[in-house]
Protein backbone atom coordinates (compact mmCIF):
# COMPACT_ATOMS: atom_id res chain seq x y z
CA UNK A 1 0.00 0.00 0.00
CA UNK A 2 1.29 3.19 -0.69
CA UNK A 3 1.13 6.16 1.68
CA UNK A 4 -0.64 9.43 1.91
CA UNK A 5 0.14 12.88 3.43
CA UNK A 6 -1.86 15.94 3.26
CA UNK A 7 -0.23 19.39 4.27
CA UNK A 8 -1.09 22.22 5.56
CA UNK A 9 1.25 25.10 4.04
CA UNK A 10 3.87 25.22 1.28
CA UNK A 11 6.68 24.70 3.01
CA UNK A 12 5.93 21.42 4.33
CA UNK A 13 4.70 20.18 1.36
CA UNK A 14 7.66 20.92 -0.54
CA UNK A 15 9.75 19.18 2.44
CA UNK A 16 7.79 15.99 1.71
CA UNK A 17 8.88 15.89 -1.59
CA UNK A 18 12.36 16.55 -0.44
CA UNK A 19 12.18 13.37 1.36
CA UNK A 20 10.94 11.24 -2.06
CA UNK A 21 9.14 11.62 -5.25
CA UNK A 22 5.36 11.27 -4.50
CA UNK A 23 2.31 11.92 -6.93
CA UNK A 24 0.67 14.81 -6.43
CA UNK A 25 -3.06 15.14 -6.26
CA UNK A 26 -5.14 18.27 -6.80
CA UNK A 27 -8.62 18.08 -8.61
CA UNK A 28 -8.03 14.19 -9.06
CA UNK A 29 -9.75 14.72 -12.34
CA UNK A 30 -7.03 13.08 -14.58
CA UNK A 31 -5.78 10.80 -11.99
CA UNK A 32 -8.41 9.26 -10.78
CA UNK A 33 -10.06 8.21 -14.10
CA UNK A 34 -6.56 7.22 -15.11
CA UNK A 35 -6.74 4.09 -12.38
CA UNK A 36 -9.84 2.90 -12.57
CA UNK A 37 -9.67 -0.91 -11.68
CA UNK A 38 -6.42 -0.53 -10.56
CA UNK A 39 -5.70 -0.20 -6.59
CA UNK A 40 -4.73 3.16 -5.21
CA UNK A 41 -1.28 2.36 -4.17
CA UNK A 42 0.84 5.27 -5.15
CA UNK A 43 2.85 7.59 -2.40
CA UNK A 44 0.27 10.52 -2.34
CA UNK A 45 0.73 14.32 -1.99
CA UNK A 46 -2.55 16.10 -1.82
CA UNK A 47 -1.97 19.52 -1.40
CA UNK A 48 -5.87 20.10 -1.35
CA UNK A 49 -5.55 21.54 2.60
CA UNK A 50 -2.77 24.66 1.75
CA UNK A 51 -4.86 27.66 1.78
CA UNK A 52 -1.78 29.33 0.05
CA UNK A 53 -2.24 27.74 -3.39
CA UNK A 54 -5.80 29.00 -3.82
CA UNK A 55 -7.62 32.10 -5.51
CA UNK A 56 -6.40 34.42 -8.31
CA UNK A 57 -4.78 37.42 -6.97
CA UNK A 58 -3.59 41.25 -8.83
CA UNK A 59 0.04 41.31 -7.84
CA UNK A 60 0.32 44.80 -9.46
CA UNK A 61 2.45 44.34 -12.88
CA UNK A 62 1.02 40.36 -13.11
CA UNK A 63 -1.61 38.02 -12.10
CA UNK A 64 -0.98 34.85 -10.17
CA UNK A 65 -3.31 31.97 -10.38
CA UNK A 66 -2.81 29.47 -7.44
CA UNK A 67 -2.09 26.46 -8.27
CA UNK A 68 -5.93 24.90 -6.27
CA UNK A 69 -7.47 27.75 -8.00
CA UNK A 70 -10.45 24.99 -10.06
CA UNK A 71 -11.98 25.92 -13.59
CA UNK A 72 -15.26 27.15 -12.14
CA UNK A 73 -12.59 29.95 -10.00
CA UNK A 74 -11.67 31.19 -13.11
CA UNK A 75 -14.83 31.48 -14.81
CA UNK A 76 -16.63 33.63 -11.60
CA UNK A 77 -13.41 35.64 -11.42
CA UNK A 78 -13.43 39.29 -12.51
CA UNK A 79 -10.83 39.68 -15.36
CA UNK A 80 -9.68 42.08 -18.26
CA UNK A 81 -11.20 41.28 -21.75
CA UNK A 82 -7.50 39.41 -22.44
CA UNK A 83 -8.73 36.12 -20.23
CA UNK A 84 -11.71 35.95 -22.19
CA UNK A 85 -10.33 32.75 -24.11
CA UNK A 86 -9.07 31.27 -20.91
CA UNK A 87 -12.58 32.04 -19.19
CA UNK A 88 -14.10 30.42 -22.46
CA UNK A 89 -11.73 26.91 -22.01
CA UNK A 90 -12.73 26.84 -18.48
CA UNK A 91 -16.69 26.50 -19.63
CA UNK A 92 -15.60 23.76 -22.26
CA UNK A 93 -13.12 21.34 -19.65
CA UNK A 94 -15.96 18.82 -19.13
CA UNK A 95 -18.98 18.99 -17.34
CA UNK A 96 -19.56 21.31 -14.13
CA UNK A 97 -18.23 18.48 -11.84
CA UNK A 98 -14.85 18.61 -13.94
CA UNK A 99 -14.41 22.17 -13.52
CA UNK A 100 -15.71 22.38 -9.78
CA UNK A 101 -12.86 20.00 -9.04
CA UNK A 102 -10.14 20.81 -11.85
CA UNK A 103 -7.34 22.95 -11.39
CA UNK A 104 -6.10 24.98 -14.06
CA UNK A 105 -2.43 24.25 -12.91
CA UNK A 106 -3.11 21.07 -12.78
CA UNK A 107 -4.27 20.77 -16.62
CA UNK A 108 -0.65 22.53 -17.50
CA UNK A 109 1.58 19.52 -15.16
CA UNK A 110 -1.00 16.84 -16.78
CA UNK A 111 0.69 17.82 -20.05
CA UNK A 112 -1.41 16.55 -22.48
CA UNK A 113 -1.49 17.48 -26.18
CA UNK A 114 -5.25 18.61 -26.21
CA UNK A 115 -4.88 20.50 -22.74
CA UNK A 116 -7.37 23.38 -23.06
CA UNK A 117 -5.71 26.08 -21.37
CA UNK A 118 -2.38 25.43 -23.01
CA UNK A 119 -2.82 27.86 -26.35
CA UNK A 120 -4.53 30.53 -24.20
CA UNK A 121 -2.11 30.37 -21.78
CA UNK A 122 0.75 30.50 -23.81
CA UNK A 123 -1.17 34.06 -25.99
CA UNK A 124 -0.76 34.93 -21.95
CA UNK A 125 2.73 34.90 -22.02
CA UNK A 126 2.39 33.01 -18.54
CA UNK A 127 4.86 31.35 -16.42
CA UNK A 128 4.93 28.58 -14.17
CA UNK A 129 6.26 28.92 -10.47
CA UNK A 130 7.96 25.94 -8.87
CA UNK A 131 9.08 26.04 -5.30
CA UNK A 132 11.60 23.47 -3.60
CA UNK A 133 12.56 23.32 -0.47
CA UNK A 134 14.88 26.60 -0.25
CA UNK A 135 14.23 27.99 -3.67
CA UNK A 136 11.67 29.15 -6.11
CA UNK A 137 12.13 28.98 -9.91
CA UNK A 138 9.45 30.53 -12.89
CA UNK A 139 9.62 29.26 -16.19
CA UNK A 140 7.41 30.03 -19.56
CA UNK A 141 4.78 27.66 -19.77
CA UNK A 142 5.92 26.77 -23.37
CA UNK A 143 9.22 25.97 -22.05
CA UNK A 144 7.56 24.14 -18.63
CA UNK A 145 6.17 21.67 -21.18
CA UNK A 146 8.48 19.53 -22.97
CA UNK A 147 6.01 17.04 -24.82
CA UNK A 148 3.24 14.86 -24.50
CA UNK A 149 3.12 14.29 -20.49
CA UNK A 150 6.41 15.48 -19.89
CA UNK A 151 7.28 18.89 -17.83
CA UNK A 152 10.31 20.00 -16.63
CA UNK A 153 9.20 20.26 -12.73
CA UNK A 154 11.96 18.17 -10.97
CA UNK A 155 10.18 15.30 -8.10
CA UNK A 156 11.07 17.79 -5.41
CA UNK A 157 9.12 20.81 -7.12
CA UNK A 158 5.38 21.50 -6.11
CA UNK A 159 3.99 23.73 -9.19
CA UNK A 160 2.45 26.75 -6.62
CA UNK A 161 0.90 29.11 -9.17
CA UNK A 162 0.70 30.50 -12.54
CA UNK A 163 2.08 33.90 -12.73
CA UNK A 164 0.68 36.11 -15.68
CA UNK A 165 2.17 39.81 -16.74
CA UNK A 166 -0.67 42.20 -17.46
CA UNK A 167 -1.30 43.16 -21.11
CA UNK A 168 -2.05 46.53 -22.40
CA UNK A 169 -5.86 48.07 -22.20
CA UNK A 170 -8.17 46.95 -24.52
CA UNK A 171 -6.29 43.43 -25.32
CA UNK A 172 -9.13 40.98 -25.84
CA UNK A 173 -8.69 36.75 -26.03
CA UNK A 174 -10.25 34.87 -27.90
CA UNK A 175 -10.49 30.38 -27.60
CA UNK A 176 -12.17 28.16 -30.47
CA UNK A 177 -12.70 24.48 -30.38
CA UNK A 178 -13.48 21.70 -32.60
CA UNK A 179 -14.38 18.16 -31.04
CA UNK A 180 -17.03 15.71 -31.79
CA UNK A 181 -19.41 17.46 -29.86
CA UNK A 182 -19.85 20.63 -28.39
CA UNK A 183 -19.00 20.09 -24.66
CA UNK A 184 -17.32 17.16 -22.68
CA UNK A 185 -15.07 15.81 -25.46
CA UNK A 186 -11.42 15.78 -25.65
CA UNK A 187 -10.45 18.30 -28.85
CA UNK A 188 -9.62 17.61 -32.25
CA UNK A 189 -8.02 21.01 -32.69
CA UNK A 190 -8.11 24.22 -30.84
CA UNK A 191 -7.02 27.84 -31.08
CA UNK A 192 -5.93 31.17 -28.95
CA UNK A 193 -5.82 34.45 -30.02
CA UNK A 194 -4.86 37.66 -28.28
CA UNK A 195 -4.75 40.85 -30.34
CA UNK A 196 -3.80 44.48 -28.93
CA UNK A 197 -5.12 47.32 -30.26
CA UNK A 198 -3.07 50.62 -31.23
CA UNK A 199 -4.95 53.75 -31.04
CA UNK A 200 -5.23 53.93 -34.93
CA UNK A 201 -7.14 50.71 -35.12
CA UNK A 202 -4.85 48.51 -36.42
CA UNK A 203 -3.01 45.32 -34.68
CA UNK A 204 -0.53 46.67 -32.33
CA UNK A 205 0.26 43.52 -31.32
CA UNK A 206 -0.87 39.52 -32.59
CA UNK A 207 -0.56 36.53 -30.37
CA UNK A 208 -1.57 33.05 -31.77
CA UNK A 209 -1.64 29.56 -30.72
CA UNK A 210 -2.80 26.20 -31.66
CA UNK A 211 -3.42 23.08 -29.52
CA UNK A 212 -4.14 19.25 -30.56
CA UNK A 213 -2.14 19.32 -33.20
CA UNK A 214 1.23 19.09 -32.13
CA UNK A 215 3.04 17.09 -29.04
CA UNK A 216 3.18 20.29 -27.01
CA UNK A 217 0.43 23.48 -27.76
CA UNK A 218 2.56 25.90 -30.76
CA UNK A 219 2.62 30.12 -30.96
CA UNK A 220 2.68 30.75 -34.50
CA UNK A 221 5.12 33.60 -35.07
CA UNK A 222 4.81 34.01 -38.41
CA UNK A 223 0.70 34.49 -38.73
CA UNK A 224 1.43 36.87 -35.70
CA UNK A 225 3.83 38.95 -37.25
CA UNK A 226 1.54 38.96 -40.67
CA UNK A 227 -1.18 40.43 -38.45
CA UNK A 228 0.45 42.94 -37.23
CA UNK A 229 -0.16 46.71 -38.73
CA UNK A 230 -3.53 45.14 -40.06
CA UNK A 231 -6.75 47.26 -39.58
CA UNK A 232 -8.55 45.44 -36.82
CA UNK A 233 -11.55 44.46 -38.62
CA UNK A 234 -13.10 41.15 -40.00
CA UNK A 235 -10.60 41.31 -42.70
CA UNK A 236 -7.99 39.78 -40.62
CA UNK A 237 -9.66 36.36 -40.93
CA UNK A 238 -8.22 36.56 -44.92
CA UNK A 239 -4.82 36.72 -44.00
CA UNK A 240 -4.16 32.95 -42.25
CA UNK A 241 -3.13 30.68 -44.91
CA UNK A 242 -1.36 27.30 -44.35
CA UNK A 243 2.50 28.36 -44.52
CA UNK A 244 1.34 30.11 -41.10
CA UNK A 245 0.81 26.22 -39.79
CA UNK A 246 4.27 25.12 -40.32
CA UNK A 247 4.99 24.98 -37.09
CA UNK A 248 2.20 22.46 -36.28
CA UNK A 249 3.15 18.72 -36.47
CA UNK A 250 -0.40 16.75 -36.21
CA UNK A 251 -1.17 13.12 -36.37
CA UNK A 252 -3.21 10.84 -37.47
CA UNK A 253 -5.68 9.11 -34.55
CA UNK A 254 -9.45 7.93 -34.09
CA UNK A 255 -10.34 11.42 -33.90
CA UNK A 256 -8.95 12.43 -37.01
CA UNK A 257 -6.07 12.65 -39.52
CA UNK A 258 -3.11 15.16 -39.29
CA UNK A 259 -4.31 16.92 -42.59
CA UNK A 260 -8.01 17.66 -41.04
CA UNK A 261 -6.80 18.75 -38.18
CA UNK A 262 -4.54 21.28 -39.73
CA UNK A 263 -7.57 22.49 -42.05
CA UNK A 264 -9.40 22.44 -38.80
CA UNK A 265 -7.02 24.62 -36.75
CA UNK A 266 -6.52 26.85 -40.28
CA UNK A 267 -10.38 27.54 -40.35
CA UNK A 268 -11.05 28.22 -36.57
CA UNK A 269 -8.15 30.76 -36.35
CA UNK A 270 -9.41 32.58 -39.73
CA UNK A 271 -13.08 32.27 -37.36
CA UNK A 272 -11.72 33.36 -34.41
CA UNK A 273 -10.03 36.68 -36.08
CA UNK A 274 -13.10 37.41 -37.75
CA UNK A 275 -14.84 37.41 -34.18
CA UNK A 276 -12.14 39.68 -32.82
CA UNK A 277 -12.16 42.11 -35.89
CA UNK A 278 -16.08 42.45 -34.92
CA UNK A 279 -17.48 40.13 -37.84
CA UNK A 280 -19.39 37.65 -38.12
CA UNK A 281 -18.60 33.85 -37.33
Amino acid sequence: MGSYLRPRTIEEAVAQLAAGPRILLAGGTDYYPARVGRPLDDDILDITAIPDLTGITDVGDHWRIGALTRWSDLGRADLPPAFDGLKAAARQVGGAQVQNAGTICGNVCNASPAADGMPNLLVLDASVELSAAGSVRTLPVGEFVTGNRATERRADELVTALLIPKVPDGARGSFLKLGTRQYLVISIAMVAVLLVPAADGSVAEARVAVGACSPVAQRLPALEAALRGCVLDAGLADIPDPSHMAPLNPIDDVRATAAYRLDAALTLLRRALREQGGGAA
